[in-house]
């Protein structure tokens, strides 16, 4: 073929591109809304919808890729989309995330392909959305046996609990095994038999957790830090003393105050947790207790989630304790690593050797530190995270029972 044959092929696929472009959709004045969920739990669903309205006079026919960071899980971000002029659509994203904390969609960008699909426009938009992922709480399969015990400790059952209470329910008559101090002489001197008081479970008290979110919090067990397994305990613990009638605050500290909530509502403590994010600085420990003193006037079950490494306990907690424990009753919870006592117990190699020896001396400090705890009158509970929410609402329970101030 000639040059000239071969410029007017060029020069008529030229005029058939612009031509394309120019019939092709505009995209700079397309209309965007967003609606659908504004948050979800850590490994479930949500759907978010994207409307386009086209106030154009040409149809809109393309591609819409709606984008959103990695960790918001995205099932699909690109969809096809036809919008007549004058009307809208509706694309939905379903959303999987595998963080927790805020997820903001990112750009929309639209491209517009023409008739004859050689050309298109394409631009992008600021949508604004967020999707806020919250504490999965598997630990919530706990709560049915939990909440059993729970009503026989107030007597809704016909379980009544003996001893030192607070709150007095009734008279009955006494049995061997009852302590001699719960007998009510009066009420003795005027029936035929001796006559006990039983008490019911103190309730209206205060509990503030704790969590710190300092450098020990980052350390990873398992598939996710220590903070998300010390959240999965304290959410297990504030829905069980809620339902108990006690008031249920939170503290998240580490150098500074991360987040505060106060009163009986459940799903604002989730909220609260859900930016949290683990920092990689030592905690202030002076400055976590002087907040939990600042924030608890009265005596309190304080119950602080964190590390039982030696070190940061020995150097930050430890002098200044007599502050906290003179004034309230401190709870410790921890998550131990499974892996530690795995390696404990291994054997047959010179290197498994080793990694027992090491484990072995993990395990030591932390028994250390829980005995320095237990001198001054702090309980602790140590345990892997799948186990360390009911455990903790298992302790809870049992200062119901008995009582303790």
């Amino acid at each position: 073929p000639s040059w000239g044959g071969v410029a007017a092929v060029a020069g008529v696929l030229l005029l058939l591109v612009l031509l394309d472009l120019a019939l092709a959709g505009a995209v700079r004045g397309l209309r965007f809304t967003r609606s659908g969920a504004t948050s979800t739990r850590l490994g479930e669903a949500a759907d978010v919808h994207l409307t386009i309205a086209n106030p154009g006079n040409r149809p809109v026919r393309g591609l819409v890729r709606d984008a959103w960071p990695p960790s918001a899980g995205a099932e699909r971000d690109r969809h096809p989309a036809t919008i007549p002029p004058g009307e809208r659509r509706t694309i939905t994203v379903t959303l999987r995330p595998t963080r927790r904390g805020e997820r903001p969609a990112a750009r929309v960008t639209v491209r517009s392909t023409g008739p004859l699909g050689l050309a298109a426009r394409q631009g992008s938009h600021r949508v604004p959305w967020a999707v806020r992922v919250l504490p999965p709480f598997h630990s919530r399969r706990h709560l049915p046996s939990r909440l059993a015990r729970l009503q026989q400790l107030d007597g809704r059952q016909a379980a009544l609990v003996r001893g030192a209470g607070t709150e007095f329910d009734s008279l009955r008559e006494y049995v061997i095994g009852d302590d001699v101090r719960s007998i009510d002489w009066r009420a003795t001197a005027r029936a035929a038999d001796v006559m006990v008081r039983t008490w019911r479970p103190e309730r209206d008290r205060h509990v503030l957790l704790v969590l710190d979110t300092g450098r020990t919090s980052a350390g990873r067990v398992g598939d996710e830090p220590r903070l998300d397994a010390m959240m999965e305990a304290a959410l297990l613990l504030a829905t069980l003393a809620t339902r108990a009638g006690d008031r249920v605050d939170l503290l998240a500290y580490d150098r500074q105050l991360r987040a505060k909530v106060s009163g009986r509502d459940v799903a604002t403590l989730v909220n609260a947790m859900a930016p949290l994010e683990p920092s990689l600085l030592e905690t202030d420990a002076r400055g976590l207790v002087g907040e939990v003193l600042r924030r608890a006037r009265h005596r309190s079950l304080v119950v602080l989630l964190t590390g039982l490494d030696a070190a940061p306990l020995e150097e930050g907690l430890l002098p200044v304790l007599p502050s906290l424990t003179s004034r309230h009753r401190l709870l410790v919870a921890s998550v131990a690593d499974p892996r530690i006592a795995e390696m404990a117990r291994g054997r047959g190699t010179a290197e498994a050797v080793y990694d027992a020896a090491a484990a072995e001396r993990t395990l030591a400090d932390r028994r250390h530190v829980t005995a320095l705890l237990g001198r001054h009158g702090v309980e602790v509970v140590d345990a892997v995270p799948d186990e360390l929410p009911p455990a903790l609402a298992d302790r809870y329970l049992a200062m119901k029972a008995a009582a303790t101030p």
